[in-house]
């Protein structure tokens, strides 16, 4: 079978909206003959040596990868440093890690998430509820966010902006638009920022705008449960906050980010990049899961477990969107029992029962706080282009979302879809790769909204 045919499936293929994907959504992506360039790393550590690292990564400053053939980086933030880099990226980060391991020993990973967020500022409740009732003033058409780039038709369409934040010069474009997915090129990186609007309106009774002072809109969102969902944005359409309020007035907060109520644009920089890199001190089985390990896993206590190092603040989403050292403070479970063909984000029925036993924790974690946030992360092989992968990993973070809310009730306010194309391969090669075809999840409440503040 050559790249781009579609294997034959026992049953029909679900997507979104339970229907058959079009044809030109199919082959959307990892199709393409050109590869990506992966930089060369030689690893020079035999299979006993990566495993016994795996089981201790507190024991080393290198970067820790793992234990399969070909196996890339474990943490997202070693991976964007390798595609840059390479082997001297990998022995700077060495010895940075190093330089700050006497410091960190007697750290210990947070126990919980009020903990990993013990030194982070705290939210007065009235803060909190002043975006709720604040007066605003109502508007008939849906608003359209700005782009942090503006199309200059005298550079032959190209789209380019420049912005300055703390002495950082961003150089950001418009790749491609494609229906509510725009690919930007944010410096010498591609990202993809779709809206998210129409997934959460699905099935609502009333929808509705306000515009609020400094360029903030309120979208209140009504279901036929009397169920609520009010979310505050900015004029770049990054979520300052998002509350849930029950038919009997009880709140729960989603998220809540005042570094999203700002007037500079987003993505022009990454929050990460004043941490220094991450040192992973649990073994890598307890960092990372694989459905496929044990089908009848109760995932419960993994998805419940603590951030794996400290928050500083509570971000955005877009930050955490787009900032591999800020997901890697938490844990992720790869569905790799969902096997994407080459070019789909479509995903068989016969495969979505594999989703049952991660849903069924969700569930409880959500029985437990339903402010929960779950970050669910598509990528593609490194077959196409990045453009093209991007969007297809996008569809393929949306279909799984739209699965876990249609077959399995988790609410589309509790799920985060976003697709990274074929930056975070699992596998290091330039070749079509099933592993590298997948959906993560991740638990990344702690990172975007204050512990104390749950209701």
């Amino acid at each position: 079978m050559t790249e781009g045919e579609q294997p034959a499936q026992e049953n029909q293929p679900a997507t979104a909206d339970g229907q058959q994907q079009p044809a030109d959504q199919q082959n959307a992506g990892e199709t393409a003959t050109q590869p990506v360039v992966v930089p060369e790393i030689v690893d020079t550590r035999s299979q006993e040596e990566k495993q016994a690292i795996a089981a201790d990564p507190s024991r080393t400053s290198e970067t820790v990868v793992l234990p399969v053939e070909n196996g890339a980086a474990v943490l997202d933030s070693d991976k964007d440093a390798d595609n840059r880099g390479g082997q001297t990226s990998r022995e700077e980060r060495r010895k940075q890690r190093e330089a700050q391991r006497t410091e960190e020993q007697n750290i210990k990973p947070p126990t919980s998430d009020a903990e990993a967020q013990a030194t982070a500022t705290a939210v007065e409740t009235k803060v909190i509820r002043q975006q709720i009732e604040e007066k605003g003033r109502r508007i008939k058409e849906t608003p359209e966010f700005e782009l942090p780039a503006r199309r200059d038709a005298e550079a032959g369409g190209t789209t380019i902006s420049n912005n300055t934040v703390n002495n950082t010069i961003n150089n950001i474009s418009i790749v491609q638009q494609n229906d509510n997915r725009t690919v930007l090129r944010v410096d010498d990186r591609y990202v993809v920022r779709s809206d998210d609007r129409p997934r959460l309106r699905r099935d609502a009774e009333d929808s509705f705008y306000e515009e609020l002072s400094r360029g903030r809109v309120r979208e209140t969102i009504v279901r036929s449960n009397g169920v609520r969902l009010v979310t505050i944005y900015n004029a770049y359409g990054d979520v300052i906050q998002r509350t849930r309020i029950g038919r009997d007035g009880e709140e729960y907060l989603l998220v809540f980010a005042p570094e999203a109520d700002r007037s500079r644009p987003p993505l022009v920089r990454d929050a990460g990049d004043d941490l220094p890199p991450m040192r992973l001190r649990i073994p890598v089985s307890d960092y990372i899961v694989d459905t496929s390990e044990d089908l009848n896993r109760d995932y419960y206590e993994f998805l419940a477990e603590p951030p794996v190092e400290r928050v500083e603040r509570t971000y955005s989403i877009d930050e955490v969107r787009y900032s591999a050292r800020l997901r890697d403070k938490v844990r992720r479970i790869d569905l790799d029992t969902i096997t994407f063909a080459s070019g789909s984000a479509e995903v068989p029925m016969s495969q979505a029962k594999t989703l049952r036993k991660v849903a069924d924790a969700m569930t409880k974690v959500l029985d437990r706080d339903p402010g929960e946030t779950f970050l669910i992360e598509g990528h593609t092989d490194a077959v196409g282009s990045d453009q093209k992968n991007l969007i297809l990993s996008d569809q393929r973070a949306e279909a799984v979302a739209a699965l876990l809310t249609d077959v399995y009730g988790i609410p589309p306010e509790n799920l985060v879809p976003q697709g990274y194309g074929e930056r975070y391969l699992k596998v290091r090669t330039q070749a079509s790769e099933q592993q590298n075809r997948r959906v993560t999840v991740r638990r990344v409440t702690s990172l975007v909204r204050p512990v104390a503040k749950a209701q």
